[in-house]
């Protein structure tokens, strides 16, 4: 059972780790890095855990370490009594990452609503033919969408925040 359990949590930090690779733009092993750490949850993972499942060398991960803290996207904490740090996801990189799905959503939004409105005015000259006139119904959607999907997240966002998971 262990076993596959363990098994599982590999294939899951591959999957994962080649999702920040896309997504956050990490270079490989420091997407692993940061999977492996999503992965073994609140008690963080060792500096030693991420040389042993990771297969990477001592350098190479303190590389990676260093340079994803000075991003802000790892934090660690210590024991009283051990000397080892345990390596942990920043609190706030939920709420980053929803601040900027916010911002990026809001600056299309904006676009869009500039776009409609200038095929809205074209559609109004008397010169504008019936069958050069635009269709708005993309553009309506596509704003009712990014309304709504903004709304969601920023419910999400807040009961992040109100439960203190961040």
């Amino acid at each position: 059972m262990v076993k596959d359990f363990d098994l599982k949590k590999k294939e899951l930090v591959e999957k994962l780790g080649v999702h920040l690779e896309e997504v956050d733009h990490f270079a490989p092993l420091a997407a692993r890095i940061v999977a492996f750490i999503i992965l073994n949850g609140r008690k963080g993972a060792t500096f030693e855990q991420l040389v042993t499942n990771l297969c990477a060398s001592k350098s190479t991960i303190s590389t990676h370490l260093t340079h994803l803290q000075s991003l802000k996207k790892l934090s660690y904490f210590t024991k009283t009594g051990d000397r080892k740090k345990y390596f942990v996801v920043n609190k706030d990189r939920i709420v980053q990452n929803i601040d900027d799905m916010i911002d990026t959503w809001n600056s299309q939004k904006l676009l869009h609503e500039e776009i409609k409105e200038f095929k809205h005015s074209f559609n109004q000259l008397e010169t504008t033919k019936k069958e050069s006139k635009f269709d708005l119904e993309f553009h309506t959607d596509y704003i009712t969408f990014l309304n709504e999907a903004t709304a969601s997240i920023s419910i999400l966002r807040k009961k992040l925040i109100e439960k203190h998971i961040i």
